[in-house]
């Protein structure tokens, strides 16, 4: 398999022509300073200790307090010292002043939620295996997991339905949601479609042979023990009962290290996969096996409840049934072209049966009031997972969250979640920063739950789906009903939904542990749609939540400030640290503005930032990394921000742009490869002006901000990759593409009685809109059938 060049430009939610230019060979090359540790972090945090909780106290204090001093020391000072300064000296003092206020103040949000984090990990205790086997004994309900999917690569989207058709589960179903162009023309993309199709059948014919053994088994022990046992019966010995208990584990075993032993490996998610996935699994049923061996061993054995469990255990693994569905193949569904519609057309359909209707060449869906055999019956289910097709969960990933939802306190908790980690061993820079950034994200996420601020992240949740009807929206597009349960409005969907869910009196709950994981973006490319989607929406979302806080202060609930400070700080942070430190890097500040207490304030944000990512595996040298990857990304997050601010005067819905999720190198666009180094040339710019002007304070933050800056360029870009795109930029700005001669449309239909597609004019009627068909005596205004 070749790599491919792809213009980020051209990748948008809907198929384009892609211009391309082939690269190096299978696989892809790891760079110097990329990550040789494959193996991922525990899944349980390990416990903080006092002295940790104890610093981190301190450093929130330490932040506060010198964000005081500087107010106090330097900025006061200077207008009580300087009364006549004058407006130029005014207005900077303002501005830095308010620049200094919003970095510090998300800084001490990072510390806020880190804390919150520690406590949650410090309480935290796992609930034993025997709790979970005796809660979903006798289990009833069901959960369905939803895997959105547009143009993925067909190897990524197996990875993610074998990794939730394995979930130890009672009642599962998979179910891909397909969103491709259901008739492509192009080869490769028929190719692509035919083999993601064909995932979901390859998946329910593997797990046939276990299932049935599997299901067998337990009939045959359960038919054992429904009779008085019989002297002749070899059941009758308790050690005979558990050799066969035994038998089934080894046998559960030897298929699950067959199969994992038949996957081939080209890269860390598919050794991920391989090793966590498939043989943690095995690993676990070992564990199982261990312990029957023993007690064999022993003369002894479990009760047959307990035997039972144990049986029922091998079913919920192999038991699934899984199946795709397309909404673009029917006409009455919503095509809009983004992931949450694709989510909502399917979750509307639950819960009933549908006819399909041919009507003029398509298919809708119509409610099926007399039962038929050929009905689309979509069961309803109490519980719903979503999933991204780039996603991989461990093996109880269901069993607890559901037990964490069912428990006693959580009823009204409508979304859980474990955020996802990255994947180890990425092959390239960039992928290792960019996933260190999300180790850091899954730590802050813990922490905010701990005062109540959680956020849906849509990688991985499970629903509780009377809570989606509680917040459902619904109108008729074009003769049909459309249901809304997760918004589209913006393109961080998740976000939004979680102020719906909070307005209407529903909780959401980050569950402490490290159970999901999901792709990072491998280059700057891809790495660029990711974080400008991100960076796009958060202002939209904001007047939800103000409405959300005065509903429920009406209700005389109790608002913490800690929860409304970490909302605010999650939807607006990106804006304004964006704006800030473009004035810090641009503007030439008055160095009797600067002041050692804004090192000092900002000093504990680095280290305990340092400090977590040791703790995730990563370097503590890594701050300074990240640091200058987010300079680099400085034009990627204020494009975001301006586009939020487009959709808020136009109100025109911006478009979803997925993350490309293949084996190539995304080419970004030109603007966001020169400004970085816009950003270098004028940090050098301005060490040799402050230098001659003696403001050594400003020479140290340009110069640092130059070397890093310069550094991620060459570590995370590339140079000749810098070149590339520049160059694939101006030949896409230059080259325009001829537009297909149209044909004038006439309004006569030489067409004979049989040719007539009598049942398109019958269902949509007149299609050419507006345009005048009165009167005339011209010829080409009438529609002739002879």
């Amino acid at each position: 398999m070749t790599d491919q060049l792809v213009d980020l430009s051209e990748v948008e939610r809907e198929p384009k022509e892609l211009p391309a230019e082939r690269l190096e060979t299978a696989g892809r090359k790891r760079q110097w300073g990329s990550e040789r540790r494959s193996e991922p972090l525990a899944i349980v945090h390990p416990t903080p200790s006092s002295r940790k909780i104890m610093l981190g106290r301190l450093a929130i204090l330490v932040t506060v307090g010198a964000w005081i001093y500087y107010v106090v020391s330097t900025i006061i000072r200077q207008f009580v010292d300087n009364p006549n300064s004058g407006f130029r000296f005014g207005f900077e003092s303002i501005s830095y002043l308010i620049v200094v206020t919003f970095l510090t103040f998300s800084a001490l949000m990072y510390l806020m939620a880190r804390q919150g984090a520690l406590y949650r990990f410090k309480e935290h205790r796992r609930v034993p295996r025997g709790e979970l086997d005796a809660h979903f004994a006798n289990y009833k309900e069901a959960v369905t997991v939803l895997v959105p999917s547009y143009a993925e690569e067909p190897q990524v989207v197996r990875g993610t339905l074998w990794s939730a058709a394995l979930q130890e589960f009672p009642d599962l179903r998979v179910v891909l949601l397909l969103d491709d162009p259901p008739h492509p023309t192009e080869p490769d993309k028929i190719h692509r479609l035919e083999q993601t199709r064909a995932l979901a059948g390859q998946i329910a014919e593997a797990l046939s042979v276990p299932a049935a053994r599997a299901n067998q088994a337990l009939e045959m022990f359960r038919g054992r023990h429904e009779s008085p046992l019989q002297p002749e019966n070899p059941a009758a010995d308790g050690t005979d009962e558990l050799g066969l208990l035994i038998a089934e584990y080894e046998a559960a075993v030897e298929w699950l290290e067959a199969m994992a032993e038949a996957e081939t490996v080209e890269d860390h998610v598919d050794e991920f996969f391989v090793d966590l996935v498939i043989m943690g699994l095995a690993r676990e049923l070992r564990l199982v096996l261990l312990a029957l061996n023993a007690a064999k061993a022993q003369n002894t054995a479990p009760d047959p409840e307990r035997m039972e469990q144990l049986y029922l255990r091998l079913t919920w693994i192999f038991n699934v049934r899984t199946e795709t569905f397309e909404r673009k193949r029917y006409a009455s569904l919503s095509h809009e072209a983004n992931k949450a519609m694709n989510l909502n057309s399917y979750i509307s359909l639950m819960g009933k049966r549908w006819r399909r209707e041919e009507t003029a060449g398509s298919v809708v869906l119509r409610p099926s009031l007399v039962p038929r055999d050929d009905d689309l019956l979509v069961p309803d289910s109490t519980y719903l997972l979503t999933l991204d097709a780039d996603s991989l969960l461990l093996r109880d990933y269901c069993l607890r969250l559901v037990y964490f939802l069912e428990s006693a306190g959580n009823e009204r908790v409508a979304v859980t979640q474990t955020p996802y980690s990255s994947f180890r061993g990425a092959p390239t820079r960039i992928e290792r920063i960019a996933g260190a950034t999300t180790d850091i994200q899954h730590i802050l996420h813990q922490g905010m739950t701990f005062y109540g601020a959680t956020f849906w992240v849509g990688a991985n949740a499970i629903i509780r789906k009377c809570a989606l009807e509680d917040i459902v929206e619904v109108e008729t597009v074009g003769g049909f009903e459309i249901r809304t349960y997760i918004q589209d409005r913006t393109v961080i969907e998740d976000t939004e939904s979680s102020i719906d869910l909070g307005t209407h009196g529903w909780a959401l709950v980050n569950y402490p542990e490290r159970l999901s994981y999901s792709a990072t973006p491998p280059d700057f490319g891809s790495l660029v749609v990711q974080r400008r989607r991100w960076a796009n929406g958060g202002l939209l979302i904001l007047p939800k939540l103000w409405h959300q806080l005065s509903q429920r202060r009406s209700q005389r609930q109790r608002i913490l400030i800690r929860e409304v400070l970490l909302r605010v700080n999650y939807m607006a942070s990106i804006t304004w640290a964006s704006f800030g430190l473009l004035f810090l890097l641009a503007y030439p500040y008055d160095s009797r503005l600067l002041s050692p207490a804004v090192f000092i304030a900002a000093l504990p944000y680095f280290l305990c930032m340092g400090s977590d990512l040791r703790d995730c595996g990563h370097r503590f040298s890594d701050i300074f990394r990240i640091y200058g990857f987010n300079l680099i990304l400085l034009p990627v997050n204020l494009a975001g921000v301006l586009k939020s601010l487009q959709q808020g005067l136009t109100g025109d819905k911006i478009p979803f742009v997925r993350t490309p999720k293949v084996k190539d190198r995304t080419a970004a666009p030109a603007i966001y490869v020169l400004i970085p180094y816009a950003i270098v040339a004028f940090s050098v710019l301005t060490v040799w002006r402050d230098a001659q002007q003696g403001n050594w304070g400003n020479v140290a933050f340009a110069s640092l901000n130059a070397v890093l800056a310069m550094w991620c360029i060459q570590a995370y870009i590339g140079l000749w990759n810098s070149v590339v795109d520049v160059v694939l930029g101006a030949i896409n700005w230059l080259y325009v593409a001829p537009k297909p001669k149209s044909k004038p449309e006439s309004l006569v239909v030489p067409k004979t009685p049989e040719e007539v597609d009598w049942e398109s004019i019958l269902y949509h009627g007149d299609r050419r809109l507006n345009r005048d068909l009165r009167g005339g005596t011209d010829r080409r205004r009438r529609i002739s059938l002879r």
